[in-house]
């Protein structure tokens, strides 16, 4: 059987791959943008919509979607004045519920301990 290290050798992760991944959790490793992509779970939504949700100013939320979207997890669309968020693809759903999934898996296995 093979272990985790001799998975990411076959896998022949370069450096710009490794790189893009930290980059990943790296905005990933931030509460509010974890909460607008929690919000955007639901659907599409324009920043005004994400602010009152989450209860906190829109520039902070523009600010937030912007790194969002830098990474490559949201993308936009233009409906007359209004821009909408929404996940770049599925993807992020799945980040979104492996990480939900060990969480919880992580908060049940200490309770019987």
């Amino acid at each position: 059987m093979s272990s985790p290290a001799d998975k990411l050798k076959c896998n022949n992760l370069s450096s710009p791959v490794v790189n893009k991944l930290a980059s990943l959790f790296k905005v990933l490793g931030d509460e509010t943008r974890v909460k607008i992509i929690y919000a955007l779970s639901d659907g599409e939504m324009c920043v005004n919509e994400i602010s009152q949700i989450l209860d906190i100013s829109q520039s902070a939320v523009s600010h937030q979607l912007k790194q969002l979207r830098t990474e490559g997890l949201v993308k936009t669309r233009r409906d007359g004045k209004n821009i909408y968020y929404s996940f770049d693809d599925e993807h992020v759903v799945d980040i979104l519920n492996q990480a939900l999934a060990h969480i919880k898996h992580k908060i049940e296995e200490s309770q019987f301990l």
